[in-house]
């Protein structure tokens, strides 16, 4: 585990209420939108990697999903989450550095993730997190992955971000994943502050 970067994150949630960090969504609209997309069953499995304190897991319940798990490197990210929901046997908390996560192969139906990807400014972190994904997504899923646009933030929460357009993101992903749509978002910060996302949905192939 990343230790920099877990003390990083637990001292955001300590220290901030989770509705006056840039990246809160009061509802995920858009990530809501392209999971309906995938025509998942209740049963169908469910993974969002950087959960945080997402509102997202509360909206898929409302919505019938019956296995979700919340992963994330910040054990009181997911207190917070935790906290909100109350019993949920529905839902699995993971903290862990996905990168090095063990996780079920060919599991997931569905692997969302709107926090994550666009911090690894390593190659080879990168290469890991197609690497996880790839194995963990089971053939015929999908995977939906938001990233700050070209002309979106080159920091968040005082960390490097990098940006992304569709096609870099595609063919990251490829050959194991294959591009099958793509969205920009204009997300309205707290703050009052407009911050422009790249969203695309990869269908992880046979």
């Amino acid at each position: 585990m990343n230790t920099d970067l877990h003390d990083h994150w637990n001292t955001v949630y300590l220290t901030k209420s989770a509705d006056t960090l840039s990246w809160y969504q009061a509802e995920p609209h858009l990530s809501l939108e392209l999971i309906a997309g995938a025509q998942l069953n209740p049963d169908d499995a469910i993974i969002d990697v950087g959960a945080g304190a997402s509102a997202l897991a509360d909206a898929l319940l409302r919505r019938g999903a019956r296995d979700l798990t919340l992963l994330d490197l910040s054990e009181q990210a997911l207190a917070v989450t935790r906290s909100r929901l109350g019993s949920a046997p529905q839902v699995r908390y993971l903290s862990a550095d996905l990168l090095n996560a063990d996780l079920p192969q060919s599991h997931y139906a569905l692997w969302h993730d709107r926090a994550v990807f666009h911090f690894l400014t390593d190659e080879a972190d990168r290469a890991r997190y197609v690497h996880q994904a790839s194995r963990a997504v089971r053939p015929g899923g999908t995977l939906v992955l938001g990233t700050f646009a070209p002309d979106g933030p080159k920091r968040c929460s005082g960390l490097e971000a990098r940006q992304y357009g569709p096609e870099q993101l595609g063919g990251i992903f490829a050959p194991t994943f294959h591009l099958t749509a793509a969205r920009h978002e204009q997300h309205l910060t707290p703050g009052g502050q407009v911050q422009t996302f790249t969203f695309v949905v990869l269908n992880r192939l046979l």
